[in-house]
């Protein structure tokens, strides 16, 4: 199966005029795939003398510098230092991606160690254990770190409660159908009554149970004159608090964001500013700002996407590479995506599709399929 992902790579080179593909002879696609595959088992560059040894035809060193010198010249190759061997860009590796990449099946002994790991679980899961599993296993099988991100809207209600504190706050209590319980603490207008929390607790009970969140705020727009008669001004406040409550919105936080094998992404590390593109990485992480923009990264296209270096703009100052895949609930809406984010040298033929099965595999569990059955 080969991959056909964006940004084109004519986009990149030449500002649409240049397509390396057309520009490159036999003899050179086979130095430009040597030199990416080199990099990515390696990560080291690969001079004119290695090359003559790897290439199944016979060049001489001089030959092979001229055929640099024209990839250099695209923009695919570039020399980290002089007289070093060549490196692909970030340009480069695109181009691989999208002209030479072929991805196949998840191995077998990969796809066993996924179910086992997830089998167990089944119908008694928390979804957030579901999730954390699917980053842990993603991380360990890559030797990167693997992430979730899972938004708030796809939990539907069982169950709110508002418990007062004291005279100024209020305990939420959430309640989902999937078992996730959450207690937030909310502050309370002044003259709010004991007999007011009951009234809105009652009312979101009555008319959002079974609803996402999404739903809910439908639902209760759609009963704004029943509610207008139903409930006082304050009960109409702890209403939309409520809600607000569960989408995460008095937080900060509209989703949830799960991060396992940092200490993986430390292994390779050979530079100073190697660490320094760590730092930026692991700060983009512990801020979590706009990971909703994962998963937009992820259901704007068709399966699996790669994002390269700069082209993701999430982590661009990291200079790292992303593998990322949606995963739906039972309506085949998208509520989140897995994937990898390590070294632009990840192993793309190996993740690829152990990201695309991952996803395809949490997509069935949470619409109660069972993980024995291959998705």
């Amino acid at each position: 199966m080969k991959l056909s992902l964006v940004p084109n790579v004519k986009d990149l080179i030449g500002g649409a005029r240049l397509d390396p593909a057309g520009a490159l002879d036999e003899r050179s696609r086979e130095i430009f795939r040597l030199i990416v595959d080199t990099y990515l088992d390696s990560g080291e560059p690969v001079g004119s003398r290695n090359l003559s040894r790897l290439l199944t035809s016979a060049l001489s060193p001089a030959s092979i510098r001229n055929v640099m010198a024209d990839l250099e010249a695209l923009g695919l190759i570039y020399a980290p230092h002089v007289s070093a061997g060549r490196l692909p860009t970030e340009i480069g590796l695109r181009f691989f991606v999208d002209a030479f990449l072929e991805v196949g099946d998840i191995a077998e002994r990969e796809r066993a160690e996924i179910e086992e790991k997830v089998r167990d679980l089944g119908d008694r899961r928390p979804v957030e254990a579901l999730l954390t599993e699917a980053s842990q296993l993603l991380s360990g099988l890559s030797r990167g770190a693997g992430i979730v991100v899972a938004t708030k809207s796809d939990i539907r209600f069982k169950h709110i409660e508002f418990v007062r504190l004291d005279p100024e706050r209020a305990l939420v209590v959430l309640v989902g159908a999937n078992g996730e319980v959450e207690n937030r603490v909310l502050e309370l207008a002044p003259g709010t009554t004991a007999s007011q929390l009951v009234e809105a607790s009652n009312f979101l009970n009555a008319h959002v149970v079974g609803r996402t969140l999404s739903e809910a705020r439908v639902r209760v727009e759609a009963l704004k004159e029943e509610t207008s008669r139903a409930l006082d001004a304050l009960s109409r406040q702890m209403v939309d608090a409520g809600l607000a409550v569960w989408s995460g919105s008095g937080v900060g936080q509209p989703s949830r964001l799960i991060v396992r094998g940092r200490a993986n992404l430390l292994e390779s590390v050979t530079a100073a500013q190697d660490l320094d593109r760590l730092r930026h990485l692991f700060d983009d992480l512990e801020t979590k700002s706009s990971i909703m923009d994962l998963i937009d990264l992820a259901e704007s296209g068709n399966g699996v996407r790669i994002f390269i270096g700069s082209e993701n703009k999430l982590f661009s100052l990291s200079g790292s590479s992303l593998v990322i895949a949606p995963y739906s609930d039972s309506d085949e809406r998208v509520i989140g995506a897995v994937g990898v984010i390590g070294p632009t040298r990840l192993n793309y033929r190996r993740i690829v599709p152990m990201v695309d099965y991952t996803a395809r595999l949490v997509s069935r569990l949470l619409a109660g399929g069972s993980a024995a059955r291959r998705p």
